[in-house]
């Protein structure tokens, strides 16, 4: 009897330890969020980034396309809005092997997804699989696919949007403004070509890092 009432009293020791632990671990991983929130949002200020536009935070499915894509500073200033407007559930594509290194932690800390894409593997399938698996998802592509400079976009973006039934969204960082402009989100219609004319002009009038490699060239006449 002794002995039972020994196991039961290290079993709730345990059981308190382990929920100590836990409630720590979230309570630190809160503070962090908000110290580098707090950190993202005055560098922001300090070199006179501004939002414009609002996040649809109702929506809770969206496929996000951010460009023009033409500098390793988009991935930076890209965390920083990511941090600021709390957008920690937004997540995005890397490549397999990308995450069985010892780096793979990071990458899925940032909200990264392996992916394998291989041919025998239809990324665009697997995308969709989750979109359809989940409850709430969204996640963020390059419409370039590339920081070089482009003669069309690439179209993976869009037909994951489309067959997975779930708005597209945009947001462009415009080097030149210093602004970083939300779009209005929408749904893909059955003219695609018309579909991307909207994107390509949205995308078109603004100025990456290097303006050369931008897709300002891609746009009608």
């Amino acid at each position: 009897m002794k002995k039972d009432a020994t196991g039961k009293y290290w079993g709730v020791l345990n059981h308190l330890f382990f929920q100590h632990i836990i409630r720590n671990y979230y309570l630190v991983v809160k503070n962090i969020a908000c110290l580098m929130r707090m950190i993202w949002s005055f560098l922001l200020w300090i070199t006179g980034w501004k939002i414009r536009g609002n996040y649809p935070y109702h929506l809770k499915k969206l496929v996000i396309i951010v460009a023009p894509h033409t500098s390793a500073w988009d991935f930076i200033l890209g965390l920083a809005v990511r941090s600021k407007l709390h957008l920690a559930h937004v997540r995005f594509l890397g490549k397999k092997e990308l995450f069985d290194g010892p780096f793979g932690f990071f990458f899925r800390w940032l909200g990264g997804i392996p992916v394998d894409r291989s041919s025998a593997h239809n990324l665009v399938d697997q995308v969709v699989a989750r979109f359809n698996e989940a409850d709430a998802f969204s996640l963020v592509l390059s419409p370039e696919g590339t920081r070089r400079k482009v003669e069309r976009l690439k179209t993976g973006f869009y037909h994951i949007a489309k067959q997975a039934q779930v708005p597209l969204l945009m947001i462009g960082f415009d080097f030149g403004k210093k602004e970083v402009v939300i779009d209005e989100p929408f749904d893909t219609t059955i003219d695609t070509d018309a579909d991307f004319l909207k994107i390509i002009a949205f995308f078109g009038a603004l100025q990456g890092k290097n303006p050369a490699l931008g897709i300002s060239h891609l746009m009608q006449p």
